[in-house]
């Protein structure tokens, strides 16, 4: 056997093996989790352990579409563009100088938001984080902003008197 030849073969063994490798590739079933696919395109295995570095992100919970997919766009995402349209609508009374009536109206759609995001299975982008996340912040922010429409001034319709010591205190 010559040089040449014996320098051939391990290319040859090479080439066999990386045909082996694609053909076990093409046939193979994932029983276990995966996850994203790495930079050859084939799936990982993954464990139970969290990895150090996170690659993707799960969609929230009930963040799926509100309606079926062969529904026009905004027939899918209906729940936010609710939320969205009823503080259009407040932002528009407070620029017309129906201050008190536009803010309730904003903090009115932020807490219909929390009770479509509990009550609804599938809210599609109303859906940020996880269900009782979302709840919080969009009925706590809701409830703040309602509050502070009620008790704003002048002759304000809800007065609390801790906060208006408060205010006394610290400013006056």
């Amino acid at each position: 056997m010559t040089a040449d030849e014996s320098a051939a073969e391990p290319d040859a063994a090479a080439e066999a093996d990386a045909d082996a490798d694609a053909d076990a590739d093409a046939g193979m079933t994932v029983r276990d989790a995966v996850s994203a696919p790495d930079a050859d395109g084939r799936p990982r295995r993954t464990t139970r352990r969290f990895p150090l570095f996170t690659r993707d992100t799960a969609r929230p919970e009930g963040g799926g579409r509100a309606a079926p997919g062969d529904a026009p766009a905004p027939a899918r995402q209906w729940p936010i563009l609710t939320v969205l349209a009823a503080v259009g609508l407040g932002l528009l009374l407070t620029a017309l100088d129906v201050f008190r009536a536009g803010t309730i109206l904003i903090g009115a759609a932020l807490i219909a938001g929390a009770v479509m995001r509990w009550v609804l299975p599938s809210v599609g982008m109303l859906a940020v984080r996880s269900r009782f996340t979302d709840m919080v912040t969009y009925g706590v922010l809701g409830v703040v902003i309602v509050l502070l429409a009620l008790m704003a001034q002048p002759h304000p319709v809800l007065v609390i008197p801790f906060l208006d010591d408060t205010l006394h205190f610290t400013v006056r």
